[in-house]
């Protein structure tokens, strides 16, 4: 029995509703199955110019961490804690005691207070979320908190490399220009570098920042780390990410690469000088106070450098984490040691405060 034009367009017209429907149903499915949450709507995917559908995921991330059973993050969590407290306590009292001690305030020791300020703000942006994910199960960090994490992070280590470089200025200003060094340090350009070096620290993250978030993350939303840092979250992306690998290696090459010309030739300068001095107790008071500066260059600088300037250097994220642990607590746990351990200055000015505590 032939079939009615009506009844064709009929059934017609029904075979494209269904396939429309089984199309807008399959593309729920994978949406939903992409931003993990089977139950919920959620919009459309974006489609980008090569034809591949993408999701500009919002929702939250998970730090996995570092793995290993239960014994293994509980140890690891007090190896954390303790490099915290540690770090803590330690750039505290360094800004106390200078502070405090008016024989502290030179220009060398204004530098090494704003050092320990960042050492402490610098440890505070991943060691106590670091903490928390630890102790949780969900290991969850939002989208918003990760950003901001990113955003403090890349500030506050930006900012110290280019403050290690500006104190090694003001040691060759302080050794090899003395009769300069009262007025070319003074306070007013003082306070003028340390705001350079902040401006430059927000310039670098306010860039990297926001070239990573404008990405369109889809698929896991699972961090292979312990905070939000670049290497690990373009990982998650399903775009293209040449040209933030290309600006993250450029402006950090050139900052570290910049910076540490700039130690090289001050402390080329001040070796030079020291070697033309004749009174020995001043050759071992200059090497003992540049000394502990070079100390906390070449840890910090040698760290970001594997970790950030040098492409392939760090072969697994296991590895990353590691050299990510060196930067981030170990280093800010350091300073401190460092600066009070070799500096006579520092060690009398921890006497007369301890001497001034008892006393009252």
């Amino acid at each position: 029995m032939d079939k009615s034009p009506q009844s064709t367009g009929s059934q017609g017209a029904h075979s494209k509703l269904l396939r429309g429907s089984e199309r807008r149903a399959s593309s729920v499915l994978i949406t939903s199955k992409l931003m993990g949450s089977p139950a919920a709507p959620v919009r459309a995917m974006p489609i980008h110019r090569n034809a591949t559908l993408s999701v500009a995921s919002w929702g939250p991330f998970v730090l996995e961490g570092f793995g290993g059973g239960v014994k293994i993050q509980a140890l690891l969590s007090a190896v954390f804690l303790a490099l915290y407290v540690v770090s803590v306590l330690g750039n505290l009292t360094m800004i106390v005691v200078i502070s405090l001690d008016a024989r502290l305030h030179s220009p060398m020791y204004f530098f090494l207070k704003n050092l320990s300020f960042l050492d402490l703000c610098y440890s505070s942006a991943i060691a106590p979320n670091a903490l928390a994910t630890m102790f949780s199960s969900s290991k969850v960090i939002t989208f918003a908190g990760c950003a901001t994490q990113l955003f403090f992070f890349s500030l506050l280590a930006t900012t110290e490399a280019l403050l290690l470089a500006v104190m090694a200025y003001d040691r060759f200003m302080a050794i090899c220009s003395p009769l300069r060094y009262p007025v070319t340090m003074s306070p007013s350009a003082c306070a003028r570098l340390v705001l350079g070096a902040y401006g430059g620290g927000c310039l670098n993250s306010l860039v990297e920042t926001s070239l990573t978030f404008q990405l369109p993350f889809c698929g896991s939303t699972r961090i292979d780390h312990f905070f939000c840092d670049v290497p690990p979250l373009l990982q998650l992306v399903c775009a293209d990410t040449a040209l933030n690998q290309l600006v993250m290696f450029a402006m950090c090459g050139l900052i570290i690469v910049g910076t540490t010309l700039a130690v090289l030739i001050s402390y080329g300068y001040i070796v030079v000088t020291i070697l033309r001095m004749r009174s020995g107790s001043g050759r071992h008071k200059v090497f003992s106070t540049c000394g502990s500066h070079l100390t906390a260059v070449s840890l910090f600088y040698g760290t970001v450098f594997v970790m950030y300037a040098q492409p392939g250097a760090v072969q697994s994220m296991e590895q990353a984490k590691a050299v990510s642990v060196f930067y981030t607590l170990v280093i800010p746990m350091l300073n401190p040691l460092i600066y009070s351990l070799r500096n006579q200055d520092v060690k009398e000015a921890l006497g007369r405060l301890g001497q001034r505590c008892t006393a009252t």
